[in-house]
């Protein structure tokens, strides 16, 4: 594609020489830099924990008969599929219309506001008594979650070198994904039990919202994003927080010459509509259509994985046990990529992985035993995992500080309206054509994603941020 000319207020094309763009871009490969993502990826741990929750607890909580199947739940239709449609809703609310505030208001700030929110939702959850209760507490924490997680993959793209960048995806991925076997596990040994009197699947929704409470007291600590400081022209402040990732003293500090940047005319936040101009309106819809189909394939397995394996003949404890032998993985897959993450071109690892999904979902439905439903279970898991961080990355790579929330939390609020609706889908097939028909409708979802990134796709890997954008 020709090289974009942006509307709106001008970008810098190619950081400067000295810029907090370009010194960003020079880190070393040391501990404070890391120590931010690793700081910020915490936070998305519990987000992820609350996300992920979907597939483990529904089944307790038809157990618990809370929650009904078939025409006997809310709207006529599987309480499990309300639940997860509620979750996707919110999720959809908070990046298409929220997401954008951090682009005004600043990355820490959003991120440590979203968190609050979640736990009171998810809180609010737990002392919920009905179906209809928990559906509409759960659209509310999916719209800090939604917000959370876009303002996440921001800051991540901005503090990140361009060198190790898919590398610091897979790093904020791997402990995000912590958080998967804890809520499979919580799952697995809390839902049959009642603890001082109180069901299991509530505790399971009070150990995320207390656990996300210690994340923001945690993250206090956390700076904010110095590319985004440095676009509000609070370059003195942007100054501070890279001296200190470079291991230099502050600015005029004894025996040093050098003072704080003088300060720069702020720039206006970016608008929305910037991103379906002709510079971006060819990366834009190629991020719609990747985010609707590739949902259809890392949802469908991953919020309906115990519910998989019990429609090949498991009962619901051995389901949920074999579910928390593959979610053990989640956390291995992103390690493991991050030695190859900055090694590929981006858009070849998401194409990759696409068609690994679609090739281990079709052999997933037509096994039975318990060793090779784990192992397929654990290969799935794994090629979700280089899909989802390297995507992570892709969107963020596509548009320019001044507006990267905003466009990002666009193109990826489409994943979370098109799981809203995939997931009735799913529950009609799995009830009409089992496991089979799942794995059919994600394959061929697969098939979308391939030809969407392989022919609309632009290679990022190792570029400038600023260059990318400009």
């Amino acid at each position: 594609m020709g090289e974009p000319v942006p509307i709106g207020p001008a970008p810098i094309t190619e950081p400067a020489a000295g810029s907090i763009a370009a010194r960003l871009d020079a880190l070393p490969r040391t501990w404070p830099a890391w120590k931010l993502i690793l700081l910020v990826s915490l936070g998305g741990c519990f987000e992820f924990y609350d996300l992920m929750m979907t597939a483990y607890i529904s089944p307790g909580l038809v157990r618990a008969g809370v929650f009904h199947e078939g025409k006997a739940g809310l709207l006529g239709q599987s309480d499990q599929a309300t639940f997860a449609a509620a979750t996707f809703l919110g999720l959809f609310i908070g990046t298409a219309a929220l997401a954008r505030v951090a682009d005004r208001f600043g990355r820490r700030a959003i991120f440590t506001a979203s968190l609050i929110w979640y736990a009171i939702a998810t809180l609010a959850m737990a002392t919920s008594s009905t179906a209809l209760d928990l559906v509409l507490w759960r659209l509310v924490a999916g719209i800090g979650i939604g917000v959370e997680l876009v303002t996440i993959d921001a800051y991540v793209s901005e503090i990140a070198p361009a060198r190790v960048r898919g590398r610091a995806f897979a790093i904020n991925q791997a402990v995000q994904f912590l958080a998967v076997p804890a809520v499979a596990f919580a799952c697995w040994r809390l839902l049959p039990l009642t603890p001082f009197g109180i069901a299991g699947w509530r505790w399971v929704m009070i150990i995320g919202a207390t656990g996300a409470a210690a994340v923001w007291v945690i993250r206090a600590r956390l700076p904010e994003s110095p590319r985004w400081l440095e676009r509000q022209g609070r370059l003195a402040e942007a100054d501070a927080i890279v001296r200190r990732l470079e291991g230099r003293p502050p600015a005029g500090a004894a025996g040093k010459a050098d003072a704080a940047p003088a300060t720069i005319r702020p720039e206006e936040p970016g608008r929305l509509a910037e991103a379906f101009s002709p510079a971006y309106r060819k990366r834009t819809l190629m991020l719609v259509i990747f985010s609707v189909f590739q949902a259809i394939g890392y949802y469908g397995f991953g919020n309906w994985a115990p519910s998989l394996i019990a429609a090949r003949g498991h009962s619901v404890t051995h389901s949920l046990g074999y579910a928390f032998a593959i979610a053990a993985a989640y956390p291995l897959g992103p390690l493991l990529f991050s030695l190859i993450a900055d090694r590929f071109e981006r858009k070849a690892q998401i194409i990759a992985a696409a068609l690994t999904t679609a090739v281990l979902g079709l052999a997933f439905a037509g096994q039975s035993a318990p060793a090779v439903l784990i192992a397929l279970g654990v290969g799935l898991t794994f090629s979700n995992n280089l899909m989802s961080f390297a995507y992570h990355a892709y969107q963020t790579e596509l548009y320019p500080t001044r507006f990267r929330a905003a466009a990002v939390g666009f193109v990826y609020s489409w994943s979370r309206l098109a799981t809203v609706f995939s997931s009735f889908i799913i529950a009609a097939l799995l009830t009409g054509f089992g496991a089979v028909g799942v794995f059919a409708f994600i394959a061929a979802a697969m098939a979308v994603v391939v030809l969407d990134v392989g022919l609309l796709g632009p290679r990022t890997t190792g570029r400038r941020l600023e260059s990318l954008a400009a």
